[in-house]
């Protein structure tokens, strides 16, 4: 089999996994806010957006002190400390959730450390409609070693 044939039978393997993986943005509920916490098993950092594998605790609950988290100011479109105080859990059970992060330029504007598997960190966002589909979260807000990060904005 020539190189190029090979070349193009691997592309055309990973096309469904590529498009299982990115969702459109419209098919998320932006007014049903979700809180996860938990350990990253997978990292992705890759283009179009980076992504996660989180791995929930079991007895996953949301933090008393979420509505008075500080977010950036610079999360223009989003009314911040409303979306914390308005955030659930999951009524879904997965113990993993695929979560959708910003494109890497974003995340180098924001000076995200790199994530690696093993990290622990908490995320609110938002999920498919009625939680259909697959365990997949957009982040709006990730909580990385006590820092937030306004995914959807840039930094000042």
């Amino acid at each position: 089999m020539s190189l190029q044939r090979r070349h193009l039978l691997a592309v055309a393997a990973a096309l469904p996994l590529a498009a299982r993986a990115h969702h459109g943005w419209s098919s998320f509920d932006p007014d049903r806010p979700i809180y996860l916490e938990g350990t990253v098993r997978k990292v992705r950092w890759q283009n179009p957006h980076a992504e996660l594998e989180l791995e929930l605790p079991a007895d996953l609950k949301l933090p008393a002190s979420l509505a008075q988290r500080a977010v950036p100011a610079q999360a223009s479109p989003v009314d911040g400390k409303a979306l914390l105080a308005k955030t659930v859990l999951p009524t879904r059970k997965d113990r993993t959730w695929e979560i959708e992060l910003a494109p890497l330029t974003r995340m180098q504007a924001w000076q995200v450390p790199e994530i690696k598997p093993g990290a622990v960190l908490s995320v609110v966002g938002f999920t498919l409609r009625e939680e259909k589909g697959d365990a997949v979260l957009r982040a709006e807000y990730l909580f990385v070693d006590g820092k937030a990060y306004a995914l959807r904005s840039g930094p000042a």
